[in-house]
């Protein structure tokens, strides 16, 4: 395989399988989780169904609370040595 691969494309390849393995993760906890994706036949029958609460727990999942509680900097350091004002 080296001999097929040059080495300027390591990181392409490395960009993709990170971009690859996000879309898998992102359908399979769509494919499993998702209280609006129905694969059982008896649930497939009602058309709306009352789920409330499942649809809640659904969309406020751990990362979303964990990140709640951050302030909304992405890099706080950077952004306070150029927030300070000098008179």
């Amino acid at each position: 395989m080296g001999r097929w691969i040059k080495p300027e494309v390591y990181p392409l390849m490395a960009a993709m399988g990170f971009v690859t393995s996000l879309c898998i993760f992102q359908l399979t906890r769509n494919l499993l989780l998702n209280p609006d994706v129905r694969i059982n036949k008896a649930h497939r029958t009602s058309a709306v169904l009352d789920n409330e609460e499942e649809g809640q727990k659904y969309a406020e999942h751990s990362l979303r609370n964990f990140l709640r509680t951050r302030p909304p900097e992405i890099m706080p350091a950077i952004n306070k040595i150029f927030s300070e004002s000098k008179n």
